[in-house]
């Protein structure tokens, strides 16, 4: 039956499936901008950007987002109009209204059980249909549930990339180089100065061994008491055994 066949009827019975649609279409519209708005309400919240200029960037963000995703959904949406449209706001080939009786009364039970027949397999196909509509509608919310998941798992990437290069312009390349560069200088300087201690305490170590083996428990005193705070006798002694050539 003609598209144009079908709206008659609708209309004679006072139904108009555009505005349904379009009753669905704004509802969903709705929906997604308090989505949203929720969605920029918390993110300012956890990211502390009230009253401040990062807010500005925030909100343009959230709007680019939810600019992507529209598009993406009117598309969607404008397929899902034209299925309703073609298919289930369609009447059946064959369906028509009941014409005004004008006829006996002996004819109306045969008239009656007529049409509820009628009725009948209309009802069984449309269900038929609406069971179809159904689960096209789940597959439709899966798809733009997913859709949401991609833009959030995008956005991460694209937030990260977006603050090291603001970190990167405002510290100039030039002089990030010259601080690692003085910071390697003064690491290796450091180094250096650690090892010609190591190297001084291990001689002074083995200067203090060769001493306490050939002369005995007088040099085996610490450095800073050795012979210096040695008593008189002490140092006689130590001379008188000191070998002579």
């Amino acid at each position: 039956m003609a598209a144009d066949n079908s709206e008659a009827i609708f209309e004679s019975l006072n139904l108009s499936p555009q505005l349904f649609i379009n009753e669905v279409l704004n509802i969903i519209d709705d929906l997604l901008q308090e989505a949203f708005n929720f969605f920029l309400q918390e993110a300012s919240k956890l990211l502390k950007t009230e009253s401040t200029d990062r807010s500005t960037e925030l909100s343009k963000g959230v709007a680019y987002l939810q600019h992507l995703i529209l598009l993406t959904l009117d598309q969607r949406m404008q397929k899902w109009e034209e299925y309703c449209l073609r298919f289930c706001f369609r009447v059946p080939e064959g369906f028509s209204l009941p014409k005004s009786n004008e006829s006996s009364g002996s004819d109306l039970p045969e008239l009656d059980g007529l049409t509820d027949t009628e009725l009948d397999a209309q009802l069984a196909s449309l269900r038929g249909k609406l069971a179809l509509v159904g689960k096209e509608s789940a597959e439709l919310v899966r798809e733009i549930h997913a859709l949401e998941r991609q833009s959030v798992s995008t956005s991460l990437p694209a937030a990260s990339i977006d603050e090291a290069l603001q970190v990167y312009k405002e510290h100039d390349s030039t002089q990030i180089f010259e601080e690692l560069k003085t910071m390697a200088l003064e690491f290796h300087t450091k180094i250096g100065n650690l090892k010609r201690k190591r190297i001084e305490e291990i001689q002074c170590d083995r200067v203090d061994r060769l001493n306490v083996a050939a002369h005995g428990d007088l040099l085996r005193m610490p450095r800073s008491s050795g012979l210096f705070g040695a008593k008189l006798e002490q140092l006689e002694k130590f001379l008188d055994e000191m070998p002579t050539r």
